[in-house]
């Protein structure tokens, strides 16, 4: 396949990211626009230039020029459409969290199995070169036996009042280091405790601290705050440290990559995820679908991220999640 068509299903802040980077990547077409939302959907039709709109997914699949979809919308909203799209023969790209309980977990990862097109959770971290550097580090075992795994994943408040009444900080971003330490050490999660702290009052708290222990020992700690003061200039401040018998490892993404003070301040723009590079997108978004696509044209499944480890990171967020609300520490299997 020279080609591949694909399909934005949701047209949220992140969905519209999406099309700005499937738009910049050769061999890839930005084909149609799905979302429930008419006024939205002729706007980004208009901006990215997409004829093909949608207001029912359904109606999208039955479409034969369409090889593949990108499913952005809420978390709790993602099983029927990716089921329908793997019926329907078509590749899927899937934003994490899979899906909002490990029940339709199961029902997406069962569909897959069989399905004709392809299924990619997209854990985006899993293509940020210094992960990527760090599992070639720890794969041969230089650090010896892994001790002690420590993460941090903070952003300002002024990103999330909305988003919290949508989803919270562990779910939402603890996933990305639950995910990371299962893919980094190969090991799984046997307990976890969480607590959360609420300073704002909507729906979902804006802190989470998460204790995990793994089948192997070794202990873990994840920060998630969601209210850093509006004025921090970063983006996120995001860090992991693994200890191992042997050595350790410390990885330091926060940005400011770059520092930039002028008129309005202190900032530090993204380099990593999705930056502007040359008029298009680059960053690990990119490298994302890159791999989706080469997957694609290559006629194999993904590796970088199969769809049973995306149904174990979202079990065992959800057992810290579990935790957070009963006071308890929850067992997993």
């Amino acid at each position: 396949m020279s080609r591949v068509r694909i399909a934005v299903i949701g047209l949220g802040w992140f969905g519209e990211i999406h099309c700005q980077a499937i738009a910049g990547i050769p061999g890839l077409e930005l084909a149609a626009l799905c979302t429930r939302t008419p006024e939205r959907l002729a706007e980004l039709g208009q901006k990215f230039g997409v004829e093909k709109t949608f207001t029912d997914y359904h109606e999208l699949l039955k479409d034969p020029e369409i090889d593949a979809v990108s499913i952005t919308t809420m978390w709790d909203q993602h099983t029927d459409p990716a089921l329908a799209a793997l019926a329907a023969g078509k590749h899927v790209f899937l934003e994490k969290p899979m899906a909002h309980t490990v029940e339709d977990c199961q029902r997406i990862c069962d569909a897959a199995a069989t399905a004709k097109g392809n299924l990619m959770v997209g854990h985006i971290c899993r293509f940020n070169p210094r992960f990527v550097a760090a599992k070639r580090e720890i794969e041969p075992g230089s650090l010896g036996k892994i001790l002690s795994l420590s993460a941090r994943r903070n952003i300002p408040a002024a990103w999330t009042p909305e988003i919290l009444d949508k989803i919270g900080p562990i779910m939402g971003d603890t996933i990305h280091d639950t995910d990371l330490m299962l893919w980094l050490t190969g090991d799984k999660v046997v307990s976890a405790f969480s607590q959360t702290v609420d300073l704002r009052g909507r729906k979902y708290p804006d802190v989470g601290q998460t204790m995990y222990r793994f089948a192997s020992g070794a202990s873990a700690i994840i920060e998630t705050v969601w209210c850093m003061p509006e004025k921090t200039p970063f983006a996120i401040d995001e860090r992991m440290s693994i200890i191992g018998s042997d050595g350790f490892l410390h990885i330091q993404d926060t940005f400011p990559n770059i520092g930039i003070c002028d008129a309005d301040g202190f900032r530090s723009p993204d380099t990593t995820y999705w930056p502007e590079s040359h008029g298009a997108m680059g960053g690990a978004l990119r490298d994302e679908f890159l791999y989706f696509i080469r997957c694609i044209s290559e006629g194999r499944r993904p590796d970088i991220i199969t769809p049973e480890e995306s149904l174990a990171a979202v079990r065992t967020t959800l057992a810290a999640e579990q935790s957070a609300a009963s006071g308890q520490m929850v067992m997993l299997d």
